[in-house]
């Protein structure tokens, strides 16, 4: 029988391998600006295109490659990082496997072009699919340069399963801003479809942080710095009144390099237990210094995810020192009980002596005299003068015989006989005949403030205000984006919200949109966007968190979704929406379940969840059967 083990080809290989390592444009991204900042380099700059799809470039000022690195850093697992596996518990570097650069020319068409500065020359390859095309020496620039065209080609169905560019593009975001946070000593460069998008130059933490985030991000960062054998820490975390619903502005950098841990993440919640409403999100941007032997980076593919020798230790100095910064600069409330209020001196009394009070002593008052003694002057001293009218005898009562002239003795005049009184039952039944007309036409109940019931011929049926509501603004929405533009309500004052240059870029392209729902834009600025009109019946003091609630939505990519106009719709829907807890009127709920089912889809939401369910009067008969 023959063997039917084999060894597979080396680009089928690394055709499987780019599939664990290149997930979508973003880890292109991540890996070439990790080996920038490795090769030393102090100025990288990132060109994309199409959202990475058709191309992602990076180009740095680094040491550069000789002609024999240059060709075998293609080759698989092949690495200047490591020499043996004890190495991988004292890692200072970014990327330590050797499989990037392999799996991307895999899957991509490559031209890589670097020089070393004391070379005359540079090397310029050219690889599809694994294979060399062209190998040449050329005048180069010192450092390197990656040129990543039409990723996937070879393999349409990953390229099929990329989201949209709004949404791919979010995630080489994400990726820039992190490595970037991470190094602000080097000056990054981001220019998407020919647009410079970010230019970050060489700065401290606090200065890149606001470079990045810009809008008012300086005066919500209070700084936090603790130095222990075992953990240093330093960054800055938000004030509790600038959080927000989302996680964006949540970074955790260790040793250099971003991670995710849900665990330090409760230690920062922990810290801010009292100062933030239900649901409210914290911003944080803290960079923790441990020993590179107590950490274990090699437990995920793409590193994000990291192993703690003592992570209760690092738990407990973290909280402490966020908890211990917001309270050092006033932002975390501070009560003392043992203090007594009353004891605080009035500033405008600090410079007056203090004045002693009289005592007044009525010496002729015996209180076991056995009658009423008469009412005497009191004694008299050299301060009481001032109160002896208070001790005068009281003038004489009028005579009570003067209260009653005039008034007749007589009461033969008044007939009593001639009035007649209502019955009592004839007034009775018209009060509770008016009161059962008026409840029988209720026909809708609220329950819990979070359900409408409603009776039907079949039974009941039980209607989830939020979701009905989602349901009606969603088509209402869509409605006035396709057949006809919403009306807007004119702001007295304009109001001004900030967003960071990424968050102005979602909502440039999102500005018609957002004009046939209502909204009218004054003018754009650097660092965000004057609003002079708002949709009808939306309250002003919901914008701004309205407006970052769908920047996010577009930045995260909402499920099933189809297109930009839906997406907007839902996510307004789902802002504007009535709470679940909110109070509803009579007429209010009745004018919900009027809407609902005068929509075309009322059984659903718009993100597929049920709006009401119904129970039959067989079905309640069975809850009472014994």
């Amino acid at each position: 029988m023959s063997s039917i083990i084999q060894l597979l080809p080396d680009h089928v290989a690394n055709q499987i391998a780019a599939g664990e390592v290149v997930q979508r444009p973003a880890s292109v991204v991540k890996e070439l600006l990790e080996n920038a900042v490795d090769a030393q380099a102090t100025d990288i700059k990132l060109i994309v295109k199409d959202a990475g799809k058709t191309l992602v470039q990076v180009i740095d000022n680094g040491i550069g490659m000789s002609v024999t690195d240059a060709r075998l850093c293609f080759e698989r697992h092949a690495t200047s990082k490591i020499r043996q596996a004890e190495d991988l518990f004292a890692l200072h570097t970014k990327g330590f496997r050797g499989e990037a650069l392999a799996s991307i020319a895999a899957i991509a068409h490559v031209e890589m072009k670097t020089r070393q500065e004391q070379e005359e020359l540079g090397t310029h390859i050219v690889i599809e699919g694994s294979k060399f095309v062209a190998q040449e020496p050329a005048v180069l620039p010192k450092g390197t340069s990656f040129a990543i065209k039409n990723l996937f080609f070879n393999i349409p169905a990953r390229r099929n399963f990329l989201k949209s560019d709004h949404v791919e593009f979010r995630h080489v975001l994400d990726e820039f801003q992190r490595v970037a946070m991470a190094h602000p000593g080097i000056h990054f460069t981001l220019i998407h479809n020919g647009s410079e998008t970010f230019n970050l130059p060489s700065s401290n933490y606090r200065q890149r942080i606001v470079n990045i985030f810009a809008g008012k991000t300086n005066e919500k960062l209070v700084p936090v710095a603790e130095e222990t054998d075992i953990l240093s820490i330093q960054g800055f975390v938000g004030k509790p009144e600038f959080a927000k619903k989302n996680k964006g502005e949540q970074f955790f950098f260790v040793n250099d390099r971003f991670i995710r841990s849900s665990y330090l993440h409760h230690a920062i919640m922990s810290a801010y237990e009292g100062l933030l409403r239900d649901g409210m999100q914290p911003s944080y941007f803290l960079y923790l210094q441990v020993p590179a032997h107590s950490i274990d980076i090699n437990i995920h593919p793409t590193k994000t995810e990291i192993k703690f020798d003592d992570e209760q230790a690092l738990y407990a100095i973290l909280r402490s020192a966020v908890k211990h910064s917001l309270g050092q600069f006033n932002v975390a409330p501070v009560l003392d009980f043992e203090r007594d209020p009353n004891l605080d001196t009035p500033y405008e009394y600090q410079t007056k002596s203090a004045e002693y009070p009289t005592i007044e002593v009525d010496r002729s008052y015996n209180p076991f005299a056995d009658e009423v003694p008469t009412r005497r002057e009191p004694t008299r001293t050299a301060s009481a003068g001032s109160y002896s009218n208070h001790f005068s005898k009281p003038a004489a009562a009028p005579s009570w015989e003067s209260l009653y002239v005039g008034l007749k003795q007589d009461t033969e005049a008044v007939d009593f006989s001639a009035l007649e009184m209502e019955a009592e039952d004839e007034i009775a039944p018209s009060l509770f005949n008016s009161q059962e007309t008026e409840t029988s036409t209720q026909k809708t109940y609220q329950l819990q403030r979070k359900y409408i019931v409603s009776p039907i011929k079949s039974g009941l049926m039980l209607i989830d205000q939020n979701r009905a509501h989602q349901r009606v603004l969603y088509e209402q929405y869509l409605t006035n984006m396709t057949v006809q533009q919403a009306a807007s309500q004119q702001l007295l004052f304009p109001l001004q919200v900030s967003f960071n240059p990424v968050e102005l870029h979602v909502l440039h392209e999102l500005q018609d949109g957002l004009q046939t729902v209502g909204f009218t834009f004054d003018r754009w600025e650097n660092d965000g966007v004057v609003i002079s009109g708002i949709p009808m019946h939306t309250n002003e003091s919901m914008i701004r968190q309205l407006m970052e609630e769908i920047v996010h939505a577009f930045q995260e990519g909402l499920s099933d979704s189809f297109s930009q106009n839906d997406t907007l719709a839902k996510s307004m829907a789902r802002s504007l929406a009535v709470k679940n807890g909110a109070f509803l009127t009579d007429k209010e709920m009745e004018a919900l379940v009027n809407n609902l089912f005068a929509c075309k889809d009322p059984n659903v939401s718009p993100f597929q969840k049920p709006t009401f369910i119904t129970l039959s009067v067989d079905e309640i008969d069975k809850k009472f059967t014994l």
